[in-house]
């Protein structure tokens, strides 16, 4: 049923700024239109050592995407940038990264920049920091919280993301007539998170309406063991399915690996992913998977411009989303010469 001439979408911005992340456009983003004025704290050199010190709280390492991440402060925020780096891994645990944030404001770093676990829970924290004057940066994913408790959210709209996914699929199916039922294998990322609420949301809206059947949901918590093993059950039950709706590169992955053990024909079926790890643009290259939602984790310099920018007495919106974009059949050959990771 798998027609491999899937039709890219176009996707169009209504706003251009000055910073994107999770996006295929550096340079260019949207954003909420609202501002950070009522939020007095401003990265500053309050240590007199001429570097401002920005203490990172990391979701953890579950997949390539967030290794990419890290690895794009770790080379950014070094004294010959004007910063140092204070790290943090919480190992996706969120309990851990809340003590991580209070150990970073003990330390009296200067920024915390927090890339969250979960949204939930971080009123308190945040408030500790605000009151040590310490300006807080939300990065990746966003938090359920006032807003006068942060400084800026910077990051991709996961909402939109998955919208784009969906988008993508109903264009492909009408264009390569396609009749028989739909139905998806939902593979969520770590329950909670920003990625797996937007992401998961687009699929949830737009399945009644379009006649899609989601036979299997189940999170992946985003690697890609959980991934296979999830998979792996959802095959022991012998159900139908055509579509895989995976809300990471790494669970991709892993559903691929258990598709093949059990001896199932990987390019039969319509295959979403998201993020756009170099391995995985290859295999939309190969025909295996059809399309990813971009998000381009090297994020370090873009975050390193806005303090710079805060630090200097310039306005930062209080919202930045990405404009971004998917990688098809028709533009994942010259996605792979760029993409993050090996």
């Amino acid at each position: 049923m798998k027609a491999k001439t899937a039709s890219a979408i176009v996707i169009s911005a209504a706003l251009v700024l000055s910073f994107s992340a999770c996006g295929n456009d550096s340079g260019s983003s949207g954003d909420s239109g609202s501002d950070s004025s009522g939020y007095n704290l401003i990265p500053q050199d309050t240590n007199g050592d001429g570097y401002i010190t920005l203490g990172f709280a990391q979701v953890g390492a579950e997949s390539g995407w967030r290794t990419a991440n890290t690895q794009s402060y770790k080379d950014y925020f070094v004294e010959a940038n004007g910063f140092k780096l204070v790290f943090a891994d919480a190992n996706q645990d969120a309990d851990k990264q809340k003590q991580d944030v209070r150990d970073l404001i003990a330390q009296g770093v200067e920024v915390i920049d927090l890339a969250p676990v979960t949204d939930s829970g971080w009123e308190p924290v945040l408030q500790e920091a605000k009151d040590a004057g310490i300006p807080l940066i939300v990065s990746d994913r966003q938090l359920s919280v006032s807003d006068d408790l942060y400084l800026t959210y910077f990051g991709g709209d996961m909402l939109a993301e998955g919208n784009r996914a969906v988008d993508w699929l109903e264009k492909y199916i009408q264009d390569n007539n396609i009749t028989d039922p739909i139905n998806i294998v939902h593979l969520q990322g770590t329950i909670g998170s920003t990625a797996q609420k937007g992401r998961s949301q687009a699929l949830s809206d737009a399945a009644p309406g379009k006649g899609w059947n989601i036979v299997y949901e189940q999170t992946g918590e985003f690697t890609q063991a959980k991934g296979q093993e999830v998979m792996e059950s959802f095959l022991q039950q012998g159900k139908d399915f055509n579509v895989i709706y995976s809300e990471n590169d790494d669970m991709t992955y892993g559903a691929i690996d258990a598709m093949k053990a059990a001896g199932i024909d990987v390019e039969s079926k319509i295959i979403i992913s998201f993020d756009g790890n170099k391995s995985a643009v290859q295999m939309v290259v190969d025909g295996i998977i059809d399309v990813i939602a971009e998000c381009d984790p090297l994020l370090g310099p873009q975050v390193g411009d806005l303090i710079t920018k805060a630090k200097n007495g310039e306005q930062i919106a209080k919202v930045t989303y990405s404009v971004e974009g998917v990688i098809d059949s028709t533009t994942a050959a010259e996605k792979v010469k760029t993409a993050f990771g090996s």
